[in-house]
C-alpha cells in the first residue's frame, strides 16, 4: 500500500532521477531570450537596468571584499619578482657608487700624475735632452747616512751610473748605481753631493754643496769661484754642466738664492740656495739619456716625441 503511494506521487518525466520537468526548462530559456532581446533593443532605457543595479548593490561589495582578500595571494609571485629586481638594482647602484667614490678619492692623485708627466715632457723640450721616465719606489735607509732614492728603471731601460736625474721642477740628483730593473739616485741635497752651478743673472760659476737635510731644511750652499762677486737674492742657479754631460748636464734649474753671507775676514761670499724640487714628495722623475737610447720603456725625446 505504501509502495504504491510513493509511485503515485513521483514527478512525471523524472525518469527516476529527480530532473526538473522539460516544460520548466523551456519556459526559463524563453524568459532569458525575452530579457536579452528587451535589454538589447531598449538601449539605455532597458527594463532590466533596475534589476541590474539592485544586483550590483547587493553583490558589488561582496566582489570588492573578495578581491581585496584574494589579491595578496595573487600578488605574492609578483612581489618576489619585484623584490629580486629591486635587489639587483640596489646592488648595481652600490657598485656604481663605490666606483664613483674611488674615482673621487684618487682624482687628486691622478691629476698630479698627469701634471707630472706633462711637466716632464715640457722639461725635455725646455732642456733639450731625451728623458727616460721612472718612478720613485723607495727611500734610502737612514743608517746609510746618505740621501738617496730608488727608482723603478735600470740598465734594461738604458740607464747607467753618472746620469743626471730631473723632474718637472728641476735637478733631483745623479744615478749612483744600477741593477737591471732599478737604480739608486744620490740626491743633490746629500752632504757628499757637489754640483757645479751658475748664477743666471751674472753667469758667475761656483760649487753647490748639499747639507744632507731632507725636508724644509733641505738647502744647498753656493761658493762662487770669484769671491769678489756678490750674488743677488732671488737669482736662479742652474747646473754648470760636466764634460760629456756626466754626471750633470748643463742648464738644469737647481734653485734660487734665498740668503747671502759675507765673510769679513777673507771677503768671501756664500749663498744659500733653496731647491726648486720638493724632495719630500718625489714621485715621477726623468733620467737624461742620449737621444735614440734603446730602452724597454717609452723615451721622451727633446722635441716632445715619445719614442
Amino acid at each position: 500500500m505504501d509502495l504504491g503511494r510513493e509511485r503515485r506521487w513521483r514527478p512525471v518525466g523524472d525518469g527516476g532521477k529527480g530532473q526538473p520537468p522539460r516544460s520548466l526548462v523551456v519556459a526559463l530559456l524563453l524568459s532569458c531570450a525575452t530579457l536579452m532581446t528587451l535589454d538589447h533593443q531598449s538601449g539605455d532605457n532597458s527594463p532590466v537596468d533596475a534589476a541590474r543595479r539592485a544586483m550590483g548593490e547587493v553583490y558589488g561589495p561582496v566582489e570588492v571584499s573578495t578581491a581585496v582578500a584574494v589579491r595578496p595571494f595573487f600578488a605574492v609571485p609578483d612581489w618576489f619578482r619585484t623584490h629580486d629586481d629591486m635587489r639587483e638594482e640596489i646592488d648595481e647602484l652600490e657598485a656604481e657608487n663605490a666606483a664613483l667614490r674611488s674615482e673621487v678619492n684618487t682624482s687628486g692623485y691622478d691629476r698630479n700624475k698627469l701634471a707630472e708627466y706633462d711637466g716632464l715632457t715640457a722639461s725635455a723640450e725646455n732642456l733639450g735632452y731625451a728623458l727616460v721616465p721612472a718612478r720613485v719606489v723607495g727611500m734610502g735607509p737612514s743608517q746609510s747616512f746618505s740621501s738617496t732614492v730608488t727608482i723603478d728603471a735600470g740598465s734594461s731601460s738604458g740607464l747607467s751610473p753618472d746620469m743626471t736625474v730631473v723632474n718637472n721642477d728641476g735637478l733631483v740628483g745623479r744615478v749612483l748605481r744600477v741593477t737591471r730593473t732599478t737604480a739608486t739616485v744620490l740626491l743633490v741635497i746629500d752632504a757628499d753631493s757637489v754640483v757645479g752651478g751658475r748664477v743666471g743673472s751674472s753667469m758667475e760659476i761656483g760649487m753647490l754643496h748639499g747639507r744632507g737635510v731632507l725636508g724644509d731644511g733641505g738647502r744647498l750652499d753656493l761658493e762662487l769661484i770669484d769671491q769678489s762677486e756678490v750674488p743677488a737674492k732671488g737669482d736662479t742657479v742652474v747646473t754648470w754642466g760636466s764634460q760629456s754631460g756626466a754626471p750633470y748636464v748643463a742648464g738644469v734649474p737647481v734653485g734660487s738664492i734665498s740668503k747671502v753671507f759675507a765673510n769679513v775676514r777673507d771677503g768671501s761670499q756664500r749663498a744659500v740656495i733653496e731647491p726648486f724640487v720638493d724632495f719630500g714628495a718625489l714621485d715621477l722623475v726623468g733620467v737624461v739619456v742620449p737621444s735614440g737610447t734603446s730602452s724597454d720603456r717609452a723615451v721622451i725625446e727633446a722635441d716632445g716625441r715619445i719614442q
